[in-house]
């Protein structure tokens, strides 16, 4: 097999005749030896039904029903486990990520690279959402120490090797371009147009954005147990210097001090902290408990015209 191509489907049933139809197009100026997998990941508009046809219809379309949503991370997931090119191109099925690109991706992965990220420089998101997502990746980058470029997205074509060596690292809580860029290999971007979404909005509402920005944070870096353990100890010393001054000052103007405002605002402030610190070593033992447990990261429930590895 020459090339794969692995999308995951979800909310945008009425793209996948319009994406399958601009990617076949597109794939046979690269190979005919390819295989496009659409993994369905219990998409509410019973997109499994297109999936099926366009299955019956291509032979060289792969379709991987999951037995319920496990998210979009996952489902990436499950299409690379099944892949079997010597090139994976991971790409969106809502049309953002145009078809017509690929082949600017190939031609650049063949100038000696392992794996080549799209960047958007001009999103079509609105500004709200670009805003969560580079406050996101500033502090991913601080907790990481690693540059991230938030312009980065999960469209990308990689070599055998890199996606094989993706998919040892079986962690509960995904993160597709940042797993990927861990891994090293020689790594390159081009510019890619971005188009609006072809219908409806993204599922990741704040919430949702929120929690996998934390999944993420705290599942990759200790970083800021490390920043906790700091702050609390500049906290203890500046106690101790306001202590030492408050009996010196005793001794020097004795005076009677009332100070019950400052002791309930010390009191409510150290016990803020001590349960956020308590809060967050929870989210790491909740992270060790999720991962200890071994389940599996997703759970097939019917595949189409699987090609053999």
């Amino acid at each position: 097999m020459k090339l794969s191509i692995v999308i995951p489907v979800y909310g945008c049933r009425n793209a996948l005749d319009e994406l399958y139809s601009r990617l076949t197009k597109e794939i046979l100026k690269i190979t005919k030896n390819y295989e496009i997998i659409l993994v369905n990941d219990n998409c509410p508009q019973n997109s499994w039904e297109v999936v099926n046809k366009i299955c019956d219809k291509d032979k060289k379309v792969v379709g991987i029903n999951l037995a319920r949503n496990f998210g979009q991370m996952k489902a990436i997931m499950a299409g690379l486990d099944y892949s079997s090119g010597d090139y994976v191109v991971v790409m969106d099925c809502d049309l953002q990520d145009r078809p017509e690109e690929i082949i600017n991706l190939y031609n650049k992965i063949n100038e000696g690279y392992d794996v080549v990220f799209a960047r958007r420089k001009n999103r079509k998101d609105n500004f709200f959402k670009k805003f969560v997502s580079n406050i996101f990746y500033k502090i991913y980058s601080y907790a990481t120490d690693q540059p991230y470029d938030e312009t980065l997205c999960n469209f990308s074509i990689s070599k055998r090797i890199v996606i094989d060596n993706y998919c040892k690292m079986r962690e509960a809580h995904r993160a597709f371009v940042m797993y990927i860029k861990w891994l090293g290999f020689k790594q390159g971007t081009i510019d890619v147009v971005h188009d609006k979404r072809y219908e409806g909005k993204s599922s990741y509402n704040l919430k949702k954005r929120i929690n996998m920005a934390m999944d993420i944070l705290f599942s990759q870096s200790d970083k800021i147990l490390k920043f906790i353990v700091g702050f609390g100890f500049v906290l203890t010393i500046l106690s101790l210097i306001y202590i030492v001054y408050l009996i010196i000052k005793q001794f020097v103007c004795p005076s009677s001090i009332v100070g019950w405002t400052s002791t309930i605002v010390t009191i409510c402030f150290i016990g803020g902290m001590l349960m956020t610190v308590i809060g967050i070593v929870g989210l790491y033992v909740g992270n060790i408990f999720m991962e200890v447990k071994q389940r599996p990261l997703y759970i097939v429930k019917e595949i189409k015209n699987k090609i053999k590895k």
